[in-house]
């Protein structure tokens, strides 16, 4: 298992599209991607429902947990893709 926390760039944070963004990317690895926000809430980031009920803000800052045999690079590339703006 590996994990980092990643602060959320997107002016109006993890709304539909970045979401889906987000989960998409996830799909591909075969780990399992989920992340922490808010003290102990956990959220599939394989899942748009799971990511939009977090309701993660613009300057949250979220932990990523990845674990599986990919997990560095799922780690990795999503750390990227969130910092990058998730398309935004």
């Amino acid at each position: 298992m590996v994990s980092q926390k990643v602060k959320i760039k997107n002016p109006t944070g993890l709304h539909l599209r970045p979401a889906g963004v987000l989960c998409k990317s996830a799909i591909d690895y075969a780990s399992v991607i989920t992340f922490k926000y808010g003290g102990e809430n956990i959220a599939n980031a394989k899942s748009v429902l799971s990511v939009l009920g977090a309701c993660i803000k613009s300057g949250d800052e979220i932990e990523l947990i990845c674990e599986g045999e990919d997990e560095e690079k799922a780690l990795n590339d999503m750390v990227a893709l969130i910092e990058s703006g998730l398309g935004e």
